[in-house]
């Protein structure tokens, strides 16, 4: 696993430097950082390395329990993610338009045949999700099914992992570092003897390997970002492999808890307190509350590294009720890094 790590991350980092090219050469710039001129499209990068290297895993890949299908849904489904970011990175959609591409992107998901059946009780058992379901059609012998409630918290799920990473991308290499850690310790916990699919870790490594050649051109100071569609990528990912790995979303919840539990915050503001649209913009995210507090951008990227990391990997050995109390200590860091820099806007 780790050389197919190490041949994505080189990949990825020789697909960044052409993308880069290209992006300068169409003028794709970040409005943002005029006149720096910093160029997009980074997450086109990220998306061929996967999608070259899953498609010559493939005859590997299909001989566990993923199917053609699931491989084929996942890169149609990320492809539209490239070409709404594209659009959007260009005209500059407005958030009910950029809606429409996640969306789409989630129904492709679907109706490919990945989604949440189910989801551990941590004090015992499972909650179904698999109740209602009905096949839509066949082919060649495979169903494809409409599951209500699985398909419906699936589509929930993927839509909240694609807007954490999406809104969190607003510090050099933030977004692609939390990708590289968060598909590391999906991977790893894959290959455990309670999970064992190494079907799941192959994807999972190859794309926490172009997560990192990318990274190498944006950790601070950025060469190039990941662009709108690269930014729903890695949560998109990260959101699809934890339900790869056996509907592990307190896993993915450990991953991403601290950038979830901002979206959060940063929403219930929004709504309730300025009472306006949740999608408009604004810096009331908790990485630009701690700038202000004083914290510089590298402290800012490796706090939420050294986060991510340690509760990551505390799910490699916590079970069962273990898992809730990380939740639970996770929540509680979270809160009051919000609270402690949310405290320093208000002077």
């Amino acid at each position: 696993m780790i050389w197919l790590a190490l041949v994505s991350a080189s990949l990825a980092y020789g697909a960044t430097w052409v993308v880069r090219r290209a992006a300068q050469h169409w003028q794709v710039f970040d409005r943002k950082t005029a006149p720096r001129r910093t160029p997009l499209l980074g997450g086109v990068a990220i998306y061929l390395t996967t999608l070259a290297l899953v498609s010559f895993m493939l005859p590997v890949l299909v001989q566990g329990y993923l199917l053609p299908k699931h491989i084929f849904g996942l890169f149609i489904a990320g492809g539209v993610l490239m070409i709404g970011g594209l659009i959007d990175d260009l005209k500059n959609l407005s958030p009910k338009r950029q809606l429409i591409f996640p969306v789409l992107a989630c129904l492709i998901i679907v109706a490919s045949g990945i989604g949440i059946e189910y989801i551990s009780n941590p004090f015992g058992g499972v909650w179904s999700l698999d109740q209602y379901q009905w096949t839509i059609w066949q082919k060649q012998g495979v169903p494809y099914q409409l599951t209500l409630w699985a398909d419906l918290f699936t589509v929930g799920w993927l839509m909240v992992s694609m807007y954490t990473t999406k809104l969190l991308d607003g510090l050099d290499g933030l977004v692609a570092g939390i990708g590289t850690i968060g598909a590391t310790i999906i991977g790893l916990l894959s290959l455990t003897a309670v999970v064992m699919q190494p079907e799941t870790a192959v994807v999972a490594f190859i794309f926490a390997g172009a997560c990192f050649g990318f990274l190498l051109w944006n950790f601070s100071p950025a060469k190039i970002y990941l662009g709108e569609g690269g930014a729903l990528l890695v949560g998109f990912m990260l959101g699809i492999l934890a339900i790869m790995s056996g509907s592990k979303i307190a896993t993915a919840l450990l991953i991403l808890g601290l950038p979830m539990l901002d979206l959060l915050a940063v929403v219930l503001r929004r709504v309730f307190i300025e009472h306006k649209s949740p999608f408009t913009g604004d810096l009331f995210h908790l990485h630009y509350q701690l700038r202000d507090k004083g914290w510089n951008d590298r402290q800012i990227v490796l706090a939420y590294y050294a986060i991510t990391a340690g509760f990551g990997i505390s799910t490699l050995i916590l079970t069962g009720t273990a898992k809730v109390i990380a939740l639970a200590i996770l929540f509680i860091i979270g809160l009051y890094l919000v609270i402690y820099a949310s405290h320093q806007r208000r002077r």
